[in-house]
Parts: structure tokens; C-alpha cells; sequence
């Protein structure tokens, strides 16, 4: 496959996000698939650097990495939400595949058995959606 795809990862939580990247990045190496890592502050930093990544027309897809787990306050619900709609309207406004591959959690176990433990690593879902959806977007413009 010739497609570059792009992984954009928060910092934040950071152990938990290395997991997910690793996941990711063991998917697009099995499919031999090129790939660029950038990484970001946080979640809440992702969709700009996804815009930014998108629009340089270098990518198939945007693989958007991070971890927010719930604390004392409501930054959890801040952070989760506007991620999750901040990477929904890129997709959208770009017309790229851009991937949610955020784990929100209540707790740091619970995000540790997403990002490779007995739940599975969501950052390898994470690349294979990516995958999945250029392939589909690539069939409907040539339809």
C-alpha cells in the first residue's frame, strides 16, 4: 500500500497513551502501511494538530491517539467531550478519515485493559479503523 497514514498522540497520561501508539503502530507495521508519529501536549490539543496534519493532503488517514481518566473535577467531561467533537468536525470539515482513538475512563486500570491489556489494545482498533475507512473512501470517490 503506497497510502501514508498519521498518527497525532497526547502526552497527557502518558503511559497509557504509549500503549495505545504501540498498538497503532504494530498494526501499521504487520499491514506495512508508512506512517509519521507527532505528538501533542493532551486530547484537548489533538483535533487542531489533526486539522493541521489533514490538510497538508499527505495522508489517507488521521489516527488521533490519548487518554482521558476522570479526576475530582469536571475537566474529564471538558476534555472528553470537546476531543470527541473537535476530531468529529475534522473528519467532516476535511473529508479525511479521522479516527477517535481516545480512551476515556473512570480509572487508570480500566484505561491500562484498553490500551493493551485484557480489553485489547483501542490503539491497533484505532489503525485498522484507519485503514478500513480510507479503503472506503477511496471506493466511493471512485464510484
Amino acid at each position: 500500500m503506497d497510502e501514508r497514514f498519521a498518527i497525532v498522540a497526547g502526552r497527557f497520561n502518558e503511559p497509557v497513551v504509549s500503549r495505545l501508539v504501540d498498538g497503532a503502530l504494530a498494526y501499521f507495521e504487520r499491514e506495512n502501511i508508512e506512517f509519521e508519529l507527532t505528538w501533542v501536549p493532551g486530547a484537548f490539543e489533538l483535533p487542531l494538530t489533526a486539522k493541521i496534519v489533514a490538510e497538508t493532503g499527505l495522508y489517507a488517514a488521521v489516527v488521533c491517539l490519548g487518554a482521558v481518566i476522570r479526576g475530582e473535577t469536571s475537566h474529564y467531561d471538558l476534555v472528553a467531550n470537546e476531543a470527541a467533537r473537535g476530531i468529529m468536525d475534522v473528519g467532516l470539515s476535511t473529508g479525511l478519515p479521522v479516527v477517535f482513538g481516545v480512551v476515556t475512563t473512570e480509572t487508570v486500570e480500566q484505561a491500562m485493559d484498553r490500551a493493551g491489556g485484557k480489553h485489547g489494545n483501542k490503539g491497533w482498533d484505532a489503525a485498522a479503523a484507519a485503514a478500513a475507512m480510507a479503503k472506503v473512501v477511496r471506493e466511493v470517490r471512485r464510484a
